[in-house]
This record gives structure tokens, sequence and C-alpha cells, in this order.
């Protein structure tokens, strides 16, 4: 049986129908685009790269990088970007943009044609297939440009068309697009690259913008020459001198005002995350300014870091927090208010408000200020003061405002090295993590380590007559409880000790930089080494503390607190209270004034605070009659050297014994060595020796135990 003509003919056409159909279905699922979402799902899925930190006012203190894989900031709407901006790039990049539906045909038809015949061709990506690639990066793999990877481009710019309105898809693309380096999105490029808002950007900037899109990473001369194009500029100098400046990086963050770097990195830990803190931005300004012009009038050779914290005294709020300020630091990103440094001698107020508490010591006291020595577990204790020299009896009033050690290891004695680290914790120093033995004797000269912002707190509660609450960062906070801590009559004689200019001169002059226009208490500290100077003091509203020193733990250089950290101290002092004085604090009802004389001492008649019921006339220090004898030198657990080239017989050693001791005897090695008052002396031979002190009945007295090799 043979096939006719026009059955072969129908067979055929059947064969090229079923081949378009399989050709035209492969084709359809080879070319098929992803899913496009639907525009609120991208604005939903969108988070900037930073976080930022405003005042208490809404103004921007800082931002902080928190996700590193692309740097964006908040999504701009379409009406918060340029119109220049929004022109230029529909015109450079998509001329047609508002009358197609995804795709130019005529563009496209172009750009074939100039393939066919060898021409240049302009290209046909619509704003609607670039976003699409944005979306689904997979559209624009690396050297996929074949007509196949074109196709899947262009239906899913359809796809997108079909459902965006072209607000929403150029909104979408200015935003996505991806910039120099790993800046993405009209509003990181507009802070970064041109040091604007997008809304402020001109057509100069508007035509550098666009002139990025194609090459982000192109060099000054050929981004200048694109711009030029785009903008039609007959001198083309600006554009070349502005893409010069663009692509140096010159304008980077130029709108971050970056003033709290160092809170910002506390406070802020998710992208996009907005906080209102309780920074006041003028006090902030105020008080880096300070610390800055300090800084650099000491010189880096002498100390390169600093701290300031302030607080509003009623409600515990930060007002100030600047953890370092850059300069010569080799450290800068170390956060200087939140680091634990020894404390020196910052902590002596609060010890000697807890022995006013007790009853156990007036600010009327008189205490020894002379040579002691203390045995504890790890050897001999021996405090001195700073400038290695001693007052004698002196009061607490003079010992604390001269902040003399002698005095304070003395009333430490008197008080408890646990009971005192006890009240450190709950004045907020939770540093302090081991018992009170471990610290001993030199906790009452600050051996602990303790940061600015729980120092300030700590100076707080005393402003506050003795009542603690916790420091706020974020507005809105709770306040948290609040604790009655110290007396508020211990609170209030220990303020008005830290205000009082006279009692300090001796020590500190009468025209230091602690003495202000108006009432403040302050007290200064240096620690061990001279690592650290401290400045802390308050007025009837507000707290400031001051940190200086080498954030890497080396020593300062000829800096005392007075001449590092309190001039910082004194000018924000002065800012704050500005044409509002401070006043002193009100004087609560268990605290009583007398008139007071101390004989004995160098302190002249004066009006002093006493709690009520520990109120004299007159304080004076005890009578040797009334002393406990003692041997003072030399001193228990000495170690003395023979000299072998100075003559046996003059290498005596002098014995010297306080107190009444008529009628006493010394004894060395069980042997009567003479009369306890006659000046005996010692020819040391080699060998551990005992030297005691007996009264005329044998009783011993003291001991101390010395060697000599």
């Amino acid at each position: 049986m043979t096939t006719t003509p026009s059955r072969r003919w129908f067979d055929m056409l059947a064969w090229v129908a079923l081949a378009a159909l399989v050709l035209a279905t492969a084709a359809h699922l080879v070319t098929r685009p992803p899913a496009m979402p639907d525009y609120d799902a991208v604005r939903a899925a969108w988070k900037p790269s930073e976080a930022w930190l405003y005042d208490r006012e809404g103004r921007l203190l800082d931002s902080e990088r928190v996700n590193f894989e692309r740097r964006r900031l908040a999504w701009a709407p379409l009406k918060d970007i340029s119109p220049a901006v929004r022109g230029t790039v529909v015109t450079a990049e998509d001329k047609r943009f508002w009358s197609h539906a995804g795709v130019d045909w005529l563009a496209m038809a172009s750009a074939v044609r100039a393939r066919w015949t060898g021409g240049r061709s302009r290209g046909a990506s619509t704003l609607p297939m670039q976003l699409a690639a944005f979306l689904a990066p997979e559209l624009a793999q690396p050297g996929q440009r074949g007509w196949l990877a074109k196709l899947r481009q262009m239906r899913a710019g359809q796809e997108l068309a079909a459902h965006w309105t072209h607000d929403q898809m150029l909104e979408a693309y200015l935003n996505l697009v991806p910039l120099r380096g790993e800046i993405q999105g009209i509003g990181a490029g507009a802070e970064n690259l041109f040091g604007k808002r997008p809304a402020d950007m001109n057509r100069t900037d508007a035509a550098l913008f666009a002139g990025l899109l194609p090459n982000p990473a192109a060099s000054p001369d050929a981004l200048g020459a694109r711009a030029c194009r785009i903008a039609h500029a007959a001198d083309c100098g600006a554009i070349r001198a502005a893409a010069g400046v663009l692509t140096s990086g010159e304008r980077a963050a130029r709108s971050d005002p970056a003033l709290a770097p160092h809170l910002a990195v506390r406070l802020l830990d998710k992208p996009g995350k907005r906080v209102t803190s309780t920074i006041d931005r003028d006090v902030q300004t105020a008080a880096t300014v300070a610390m800055r012009r300090q800084l650099a009038g000491l010189g880096p050779d002498r100390v390169r870091d600093g701290a300031v914290v302030v607080l509003d005294n009623a409600t515990g709020e930060v007002l100030a927090y600047v953890g370092g300020v850059g300069l010569k630091s080799t450290a800068a990103q170390v956060d200087g208010a939140n680091a634990r440094r020894q404390a020196g001698s910052t902590l002596k107020p609060h010890l000697y408000a807890q022995v006013i508490e007790h009853g156990w010591l007036t600010a009327a006291s008189i205490l020894d200020d002379s040579p002691v020595q203390l045995d504890t577990a790890s050897g001999l204790y021996v405090p001195k003061n700073y400038d290695h020299s001693f007052k004698g009896p002196v009061s607490v009033r003079s010992a604390l405002a001269s902040s003399l050690n002698v005095p304070a290891v003395r009333t430490l004695v008197i008080d408890d090295v646990q009971e005192f680290r006890d009240r450190l914790w709950a004045l907020g120093y939770h540093g302090l993590v081991e018992d009170g033995e471990y610290y001993g004797f030199s906790l009452a000269l600050g051996s602990a380590e303790v940061s600015l912002v729980e120092q300030a707190n700590a100076f707080r509660t005393l402003a506050n007559l003795g009542r603690w609450s916790p420091v706020h960062f974020i507005m809105g906070e709770p306040r948290g409880e609040e604790r009655q801590i110290v007396n508020p009559g211990a609170a209030f004689i220990v303020g008005d000790i830290l205000a009082d200019a006279s009692a300090r001169t001796d020590a500190f002059g009468a025209d230091s930089a602690l003495r202000l226009p108006f009432w403040a208490a302050a007290k200064t500290g240096t620690s061990k080494g001279m690592r650290d100077n401290w400045c802390i003091g308050f007025s009837d509203r507000y707290t400031v503390a001051v940190w200086v020193g080498n954030l890497e733990g080396d020593s300062m250089r000829a800096v005392s607190g007075t001449s590092g950290a309190a001039p910082v101290w004194r000018d924000v002092m002065l800012a704050l209270h500005a044409g509002r004085p401070g006043k002193p604090l009100a004087m609560p009802s268990n605290v009583e004034a007398r008139r007071i004389s101390l004989p004995g001492t160098r302190e002249p008649p004066r009006r002093e605070y006493f709690l009520r019921g520990t109120a004299q006339s007159e304080m004076a220090a005890a009578p040797a009659a009334a002393r406990r004898p003692r041997i003072t030198s030399p001193v228990s657990g000495s170690v003395y050297a023979l000299d072998p080239d100075i003559p046996i017989d003059r290498q005596r050693m002098a014995v010297i014994v306080s107190g009444d001791v008529a009628g006493y005897r010394l004894l060395l090695d069980k042997a009567v060595l003479g009369d306890a008052d006659a000046g005996q002396q010692l020819l040391p031979r080699p060998g551990s020796h005992i030297l005691t002190l007996v009264d005329p009945g044998g009783r011993m007295i003291d001991r101390v135990r010395f060697t000599v090799r």
C-alpha cells in the first residue's frame, strides 16, 4: 500500500508541530526563572547592616556596624530619594522604563540588529530585569551571558512588572543595587560616597551615582567620563573632581557623629536596632571636648587614654559616657568607662562613711598619722603617705580631705576588712569577688579593681544621702529598687568633708582644680605605679567621674590626681552648672553642728558636723601616757644585712619605743638589754633575734622578730 503525497505532508507537519511543541516545552522549562517575591516580602526581609544610637532628645549619637556581609542602611522610600537621582538613573539605564512591561522590545531589537551587523550595542537589560537578578542572584551568575540566561532574566522581569508597580520596582532597584566596595543601596551609598542623605543629592551626584551602576569599581577617570556623558555637561572639570573625591573614600560616614562609640558597641547588638539612650548629646560633647583638650595638653608621652561618666543624681540616668577619645591611644577600642582598674584613694570616702555611721569615729576624731606596720597573712604591711611624710595627730576631716594613707589604714583596722568589702559590694563594686582577707588592709588604699561606672554610682549614693539605685542607659527603663546603703547623716558628713577646700589645702593647695565657684564634693586617687588617675565628685544634681591613664597598663609620667583627671572633672562640672550653680546638700535630721577645738593639732577651732549623740566640744589626741607602749623599730619581720666594709661597732641599730615606758625594760633573746627609755642600741650578730618589751612587773607588752645576715 503506497502513501499519498497529501498523507506525507500531513505526517511531516505533525512531526514539525510535535517538535515545535517539544522545543517550546523545553525552552519554557530551561528558561523558567525562579519565583519572584512580592514587594511587601522584600521590604519585610530588608535588614540594615547598621544599628543606631540616639540621645534622649532623638538626636543621632553613633551608629554601629552589626552585619559585615554588606553595608546597607534603612530602606529609603522613593519619596525620600532625590528626583534628580530617580530621573537620571532611569534615563541612563532604562529610558522607556515607565512604558514597558518588564522587557524593552525596541531596545532588544536594536541590540539584536547591532550584534547582527557588528555595530555597537547599548544593552537591553531593563531595570525590572536587573532587579530580578538582585532578588535571585542565580539569574546573573558569573559567565552566564548567553541567550538562555537573558531569556530567564526577561521572563523574570515580566513577572515582576505583572505584579509590582513601576514605583515599587524603581524603589527596590535603588535600595538593592550594589555599589562601590561592600556598599549596597542608595541609603548607604548617599552617606558613604556623597556624605549626604538620598533626598539631598543634586544633579552632579545623580550623574556620578548612575555612572557607578555599570561598574562600581570604575577608576576615577572612567567614572568621571561616564558621569559627564550622562549629565551632558559642557565642562566636565567639576564632575571629574567629584569623581576623584568619591573614589577616595574621603566622605565615608561623614553623617555619623561618632560621639559614643563604646556605648554603641555596648547597646547595639542587632541589625536595624534603634536605641534611644539616656545620653544628653550636649553633655556628651562637652565631656569629650574636655577630655580631648586635657590629653592633648598632657601629651601622649605622659598619658594616652581617658574616660568620663556623668550621672543624673535623681534618676541614675547616664548623661555622658565617654569610653575613650582616640588621639594617640594604642588601645582605642577598649572601653575605658567599663574597664576595671585599681581604685587608688577613691574608696576612702566609703570607709570613713562606714565608721562614722557606726559611731566609732566622728569627723573631728583624732587619728595618728605616724609610721605603722601590720602583720598580715602575706607578710608585713607598712603603708606610707603619698609624699612619704607624716603629719602626726590629724582629724578625720583633714585625713580624708588630704587623702592621707596611714590614717585610712588605721581606720580600716578600727572597722574591719570584711565589713568594708561587704559595704563596697553593696555600693555596686561587683568586681570585688573575693573575701576581705584576700584584699587585706591595702583595701583602704584602693588595691581593688573597679570600673568608672561603678565609681560614679557609688559616689552618687553619697550625693543622694546614702540611697542607692542602679544606673540606666536606655530611656524608659524601669528605675529598679532603691536601697538605703549608707546612713544619711554619715553620707552628708563625708560629702561636706569632700567639699571642704580649706581642709584639703595642705595636700592640694588653696586653688586646685577641685575648687569650684559653687558647692561640689570631689575625691581624687592614683593607683600603684601611677597607672590610673581618678577624680570623682558630685553636686546636688550631677555626679561626674573621670579616669585618665594608659589602657595598656604602662605608668604615666608626672601626672597626679589634680593635674590629670581633676581638670576634666572641673570643666565638665562647670559646663553642667552654667547659669545654675550647685547647692550644698540638705542636712539630715540626725546631724547636728557644734563648735569644736582641737588642742594638740595644727587645726584651728571650727564648726563641725556630728551624728546626733556623738558630738563633742573638744577633741584631742590621746596623751603619750594613755597610749600602749610598743616597739616601733626594728620592725617585726625585717631582715638586716651587715656590710663587711664597715666596722662592726659602727653598725649599731637604734631601738625606738613609743608611749610612756618609764620602768619598762627591753630583752634581746631573753637577755636583759636595758631600760626601755634609755635609747638602747643593738650590736647585731647574724641570726634570728627576738626583742621583747616588758613592764615593771615583767609582763610582756610587745615583741618583734628580726633577722641579721
